[in-house]
């Protein structure tokens, strides 16, 4: 996936329209797709030519060598896909795809993402064994077709060389005839064959073409490969690194020249965490104009954000507060690759938006929240509906005073109603049901339980008929399925609700 393209698009002006930006967003989908589309024409075609090794084996013929892949009939065809150059490849050419394949299933994904990353990286190993793969020159085409055309006859041999006949040749001899031919057998071959090949047939292996078809694509991956190297191959400055309730990570840094968009996602790279992994983490502190410092949150949930958080706090799994620079430890080495395009950028193109977030799902729109606390009359957005589902109290903590700070703001520039702060906590014991005393604002938001997805889309939609409502998710795939089916509803109100999803699993 070519993801500088992927932003160049979206952020340039060549693209326009929101609809053909939005059909980006569909670029993993269509990844997704290419993949399953291979692997099912990629067994058809591993059970057509298991098919052809059998037919060579054992309808081996001596008539035309040049076509024969067997050396002999009866070869074992075993011997034909292991001792053979297009055999051997395709035999590991499946185990490779088999082991991408079967890796990239979501719960291989969710149990153990290593798998997933060296795996899918074969695909390399994967383009060199195919451009291999098709110079065994099995595949073979007619090159003499003018002097030996389909279905001729060759006059000057004999059928006294025990070489069958045709029956439509043998129908017309009477059966009193005492020659093998008629009498005049050149006018008989025009009349009941194609023509008269003057030689015999000769073939051709066929030129490989298959680097004509994936040289373009891989070529352009390539190139962006290495512009991603140069352009990330410098370190981070980290400013602080703050440990947040329930397992989460706030990473804070600064990056000569880097600039971001709210609602785009960087990848992070630590050597010393790990030498090939790298992980996709969405913005939640965008660089502006003022300040350098973007930074971001990383939830603890594998082998890799552990070793992270290692390395970056003093002692794993303390609390920790923002201390001086100098007060820190020497943090390791952290290079950043993107910044990278995703659906929430277009949050603020809307006029009204609708965020739901579930749990750390709250990251891409927490750089959005950021950017409107900075300045929002400079965006088209003018409404924003904002719903935070979590299953832990403490969970609200990571943006509680961002939350504030930007509901005080839109007070007193007299915009109350620019935001609309929902709160939902899934699960409770029933003993802490506010986030703490100095947020009394999120604590009138707080609700208990999990929204009414029909009640909220209708009431939305009641006070902003004949308008476009842009939706935008980022959590578990449960609430998603109940948000793209209500946004692709109809309702009495006229409003029509744009889904777009935002997801990294």
């Amino acid at each position: 996936m070519c993801r500088i393209l992927l932003a160049f698009l979206r952020g340039s002006q060549k693209v326009a329209s929101r609809k053909t930006r939005r059909l980006l967003d569909k670029s993993k989908t269509f990844h997704v797709t290419c993949g399953v589309t291979i692997c099912v024409f990629s067994g058809l075609h591993v059970a057509a030519h298991l098919v052809n090794v059998l037919n060579f084996s054992m309808n081996y013929t001596e008539e035309f060598l040049a076509l024969n892949a067997a050396s002999y009939r009866g070869e074992d065809p075993r011997k034909l896909l292991f001792t053979t150059v297009p055999g051997l490849t395709g035999v590991l050419m499946v185990l490779v795809l088999f082991l991408m394949c079967t890796a990239s299933t979501y719960a291989i994904r969710l149990s153990d993402y290593d798998i997933f990353w060296y795996t899918h990286n074969l695909f390399f190993v994967f383009y060199v064994l195919l451009m291999v793969h098709v110079s065994g020159g099995v595949l073979k085409y007619q090159i003499n077709l003018e002097e030996h055309p389909p279905g001729c006859f060759h006059p000057n041999t004999s059928l006294q060389e025990d070489i069958p006949v045709p029956g439509s040749f043998e129908e017309p001899f009477p059966e009193y005839s005492p020659e093998a031919f008629p009498p005049e057998p050149e006018q008989f071959v025009e009349k009941n064959f194609v023509g008269i090949c003057t030689e015999e047939p000769k073939f051709q292996s066929h030129f490989p073409e298959t680097w004509l078809w994936i040289s373009g694509p891989l070529c352009l991956y390539c190139a962006e490969r290495l512009y991603r190297y140069f352009r990330s191959n410098k370190p981070v400055t980290i400013v602080s690194v703050i440990s947040h309730p329930c397992n989460v990570l706030e990473l804070r840094m600064r990056k000569e020249n880097f600039k971001a968009r709210p609602g785009q996602y960087i990848i992070l790279h630590c050597p010393r965490a790990s030498a090939l992994e790298s992980h996709p983490f969405t913005l939640t502190m965008c660089p502006t104009d003022t300040k350098a410092t973007f930074g971001v949150h990383l939830k603890i949930v594998g082998d890799w954000t552990e070793r992270f958080q290692d390395l970056l706090l003093l002692h794993s799994r303390q609390n920790t507060e923002i201390l001086p620079n100098f007060h820190q430890r020497n943090y390791p080495k952290v290079y950043v690759d993107g910044p990278f395009g995703s659906p929430s950028e277009e949050s603020l193109n809307y006029e009204v938006s609708l965020c739901v977030a579930g749990g750390i799902g709250v990251t891409p729109f927490a750089s959005i929240l950021n950017t409107l606390l900075d300045d929002w009359q400079c965006y088209k957005l003018r409404r924003l509906y904002f719903i935070w589902v979590c299953r832990e109290i403490q969970s609200f903590l990571w943006f509680a005073d961002l939350l504030c700070m930007l509901h005080n703001k839109l007070w007193q520039e007299n915009r109350p109603d620019y935001i609309n702060i929902q709160l939902y906590l899934s699960q409770t014991d029933g003993i802490q049901k506010t986030i703490g005393e100095k947020y009394q604002v999120l604590n009138s938001r707080l609700l208990i339980g999990r929204p009414h997805w029909k009640l909220l889309f209708d009431e939305i939609a009641k006070c902003n008929r004949q308008k476009t409502v842009g939706v935008f998710y980022c959590g578990p795939n449960e609430i998603s399925k109940v948000l793209h089916k209500l946004s692709n509803s109809n309702n009495s109100y006229g409003t029509r609700f744009e889904y777009n999803k935002e997801s990294f699993s």
